[in-house]
């Protein structure tokens, strides 16, 4: 249970319910266990009335009677007990499946981007559900099924060892053999578990990815090849539950076998010291309810033994996660953006996962309030020079600085509630279109909103939508048309009100007259602003106050659109290449 032991914090947590739990069982035992004792005393007292016939029969009635009256009330008082018993543990539980999902969650979002790229999106959904689904039963059923257990076991076998020592130790003596099983089975389940949760990571991740690429995969025609891998993973799953549920199915014929034994001693060894005088019937009787009192318990050792071997192996699972620590740390600095000049020295960056050097030595300033156009081929880097400023990868070497302060400095959530970015693959979520604006955001006003889509030129496609600003979304904005998404996305980043603005490639699904009136837009709204705008096309740039063209990496010319023009070099040829393809 090492991997269990990293909950012991939400255990402390919740100390105070969970005693009160143990308290209450305690005492729901102890009444539990008036029934027996009343039980057997009225047949001794009864054998005793037909042997010696020495107290009437009104006065024998009168002690059943009462001996009745006790039972039943002793049954509804544990009854009660163990409703608060399941209230108190079973809610506990709940608070910390809520606590531990709540975790890794925040966790998630503290992890860096190459985090993501190394692990798929279902088996994180997975871990966060079915995982925490599989540790929540151990804070539920199998710590309150463990107390009780105990519970019952401790008084009743202390009650059995002072009225007949004898016969409680022929009736314990399975117990060893069956503490063996549960030991051995135990360490199968272990395995079993953790390989059906990985199946269930690896079904999570292939159903998601089918879903979202649900056009690919009618597009190629590809359905049956689809169904045919679903189907492979789907018969891999269940053989790796079938592979558990056959361990898992040796434990309750196990505990009756044996409490079955345990009966066929107590009738055996007790009728024989009843036959030699040495027993009376009452403790006989007694012995057999104690016996079946301790069935289901004794069953639900396997159960809960169960319960506990998926919980650790879906633990480590989680662990191995929440063990990952975030590269990208947040500065001691809690200062906001002043002005907004950017800043970068001899920079260089390589990608950890492909060993791409993606950034080689770039060095440039950007003065507050002024607009900086980066322009390249695919794959050249430019990208990768918005990532870096806010903060979504650190540097290997050199610096970045925004208003002369090297940006590791700046608390991170300061620094990015000062961004405002655009990606080239915009994201919109399953909301209505308002609410994926006022993302930007949280207490922006209708007006606020319209505003900003009149500002990135969507406002007339929106309100041509049937319901208008509260039409919903389908998954990742699929209803809407590429350039709907992007220019919504920059909706979204302009109402934020940034200090700095990151646009990459952000305009590449708008033709031409509505790029030229976004930007002229964006010239008025970004005044103030420190913008970086990314693109392929000259006519998105060339408005800028400064140019840099990337090329592998590295800045292969720097200047005004003029400046650039009067160089025979790449944005020279690239300007007029694509004027001449407009104009064909």
């Amino acid at each position: 249970m090492k991997e269990l032991k990293y909950l012991n914090k939400y255990l402390y947590k919740y100390r105070v319910r969970l005693l009160m739990g143990i308290l209450i069982t305690v005492i729901a035992r102890v009444f539990s266990l008036f029934a027996p004792r009343l039980i057997g005393n009225s047949l001794t007292a009864v054998e005793r009335f037909i042997k010696s016939e020495s107290n009437s029969i009104e006065v024998i009635k009168e002690e059943l009677l009462w001996n009745i009256v006790i039972i039943v009330s002793a049954a509804v008082i544990s009854g009660l007990l163990t409703f608060l018993m399941r209230q108190t543990i079973i809610n506990v539980s709940r608070y910390i499946e809520y606590d531990l999902k709540n975790e890794i969650f925040e966790h998630y979002q503290k992890l860096c981007l190459s985090f993501y790229k190394n692990n798929r999106t279902g088996d994180l959904m997975n871990r966060i559900s079915e995982d925490v689904g599989k540790v929540r039963m151990y804070f539920g059923p199998a710590i309150m099924y463990s107390i009780n257990t105990i519970s019952l076991f401790v008084i009743v076998i202390s009650y059995m060892v002072s009225i007949a020592p004898t016969l409680t130790v022929y009736t314990l003596l399975p117990l060893p053999i069956l503490s063996v099983a549960i030991y051995k089975l135990s360490k199968a389940i272990n395995i079993r578990s953790t390989a059906v949760q990985e199946t269930l990571s690896d079904l999570s991740t292939f159903t998601q990815e089918s879903f979202s690429g649900i056009a690919v995969i009618k597009s190629y025609g590809i359905q049956p090849k689809i169904n045919k891998d679903f189907k492979v993973l789907t018969e891999l799953s269940k053989e790796k539950n079938v592979d558990l549920a056959k361990i898992q199915a040796w434990f309750f014929p196990l505990m009756i076998l044996l409490i079955g034994f345990s009966n066929l001693l107590v009738i055996f060894i007790g009728g024989k010291q009843y036959i030699d005088g040495n027993l009376e019937i009452g403790v006989l009787a007694e012995f057999i309810i104690y016996v079946n009192m301790l069935t289901w318990p004794v069953a639900t050792v396997g159960w809960v033994t169960s319960i506990v071997q998926q919980a650790e192996a879906s633990q480590k699972r989680i662990n191995d996660f929440l063990k990952e620590i975030p590269k990208i740390k947040s500065g001691p600095l809690n200062k906001s953006i002043q002005k907004g000049s950017i800043e970068f020295k001899n920079v260089n960056f390589t990608f950890e996962e492909t060993k791409i050097h993606a950034i080689k030595n770039i060095s440039f300033k950007i003065n507050p309030g002024e607009t900086l156009g980066i322009i390249g081929k695919t794959g050249s880097g430019k990208t990768t020079i918005l990532d870096l400023i806010s903060r979504l990868y650190d540097v290997d070497e050199g610096e970045v600085l925004i208003d002369n302060i090297p940006l590791k400095e700046y608390n991170l959530t300061g620094i990015r509630s000062e961004i405002g970015y655009v990606p080239q693959n915009p994201f919109l979520f399953s909301e209505s279109i308002e609410s994926n604006i006022r993302f930007g955001k949280s207490d922006a006003s209708l007006h606020e909103i319209k505003a900003s889509a009149k500002s990135a030129a969507v406002s007339d496609n929106i309100e041509a939508f049937k319901e208008g600003y509260n039409t919903i979304l389908g998954e990742r904005g699929v209803t809407l048309s590429g350039g709907q998404i992007q220019r919504i996305s920059i909706a979204r980043a302009l109402i934020k009100d940034p200090k700095i603005l990151l646009f990459d490639d952000c305009l590449s699904a708008v033709d031409a007259d509505t790029e030229e009136e976004i930007l002229k837009n964006l010239k008025i709204s970004s005044e103030e602003k420190t913008t970086l705008i990314v693109s392929h096309r000259v006519s998105s740039v060339k408005e800028a106050d400064s140019i840099i063209v990337i090329d592998e990496g590295q800045m292969i010319e720097k200047g005004t659109h003029d400046e650039l023009m009067k160089k025979d070099g790449f944005y020279k040829n690239l300007y007029l290449k694509q004027n001449t393809e407009k104009y064909k």
